[in-house]
């Protein structure tokens, strides 16, 4: 099937291919544009190359791509998912990456090494309280840097001649301006994302795990359980 994927224009470098392994084609679809900020990309690159930080938190591809080519040093770096991992290695940078695609496992994930280090994370300017809040409760200190912000761009997405529509984060769904076709295979990346969109109303016929490939894994298992075999 051809499946609309919510995505950044910087962020769709591989989606194609992955698509692919999984027997269907893709195309990304823009309700949102990031702004870089390059003046707080260069403030933090500046902390993290006069060790200021004992972790760096990548909780997307974006700020690796952004952040990771102007890195001279850098202390422990831990990614939110293997896309994320793969912009850092680019730059020579290994990474670890968390046992789940969702941030707000960091800290779990991390552990008792968190009390008393400090841990930069370059994002976009959507909050996360949760993840602050859960890394100072394990005796951690937090710097976040805003190296870009979030645009709606306002325009309609291309669905003609989609099956599916992948949302792969809760603000893509709500900044998206777009109209529920008949038959039209709805999909959410995780349950955050299904979350705001059972709330829009329009309930995923697909949840996945957070990650893209553990998602087009349960479209899959979705199409052989409704006899539509990909």
């Amino acid at each position: 099937m051809r499946i609309a994927i919510t995505r950044l224009r910087e962020k769709a470098t591989d989606d194609r291919a992955r698509c692919a392994a999984f027997g269907h084609e893709c195309y990304a679809v823009s309700p949102l544009e990031a702004v870089v900020d390059h003046e707080a990309v260069d403030m933090f690159t500046r902390k993290a190359n006069s060790g200021d930080f004992d972790c760096i938190f990548f909780t997307s591809a974006l700020p690796a791509r952004l952040i990771a080519p102007k890195l001279e040093r850098w202390p422990r770096v831990i990614a939110i998912g293997p896309q994320t991992k793969r912009e850092l290695e680019k730059f020579g940078i290994h990474s670890e990456i968390l046992d789940s695609f969702y941030s707000r496992d960091f800290a779990r994930y991390v552990g008792d090494w968190l009390e008393g280090r400090h841990v930069g994370i370059p994002r976009a300017d959507v909050p996360n309280p949760g993840l602050i809040a859960s890394i100072e409760s394990a005796g951690g200190r937090v710097t976040e840097v805003l190296c870009y912000s979030l645009k709606p761009t306002g325009i309609p997405l291309p669905l003609d001649g989609a099956d599916g529509l992948l949302f792969t984060s809760a603000m893509s769904y709500r900044e998206a301006v777009w109209e529920p076709g008949p038959g039209l295979i709805l999909i959410a990346i995780g349950d955050i994302t299904a979350g705001a969109m059972e709330r829009g109303g329009h309930p995923p016929h697909v949840v996945g795990d957070g990650s893209l490939e553990g998602t087009l894994s349960a479209l899959n298992s979705f199409l052989q359980s409704s006899g539509r075999v990909p």
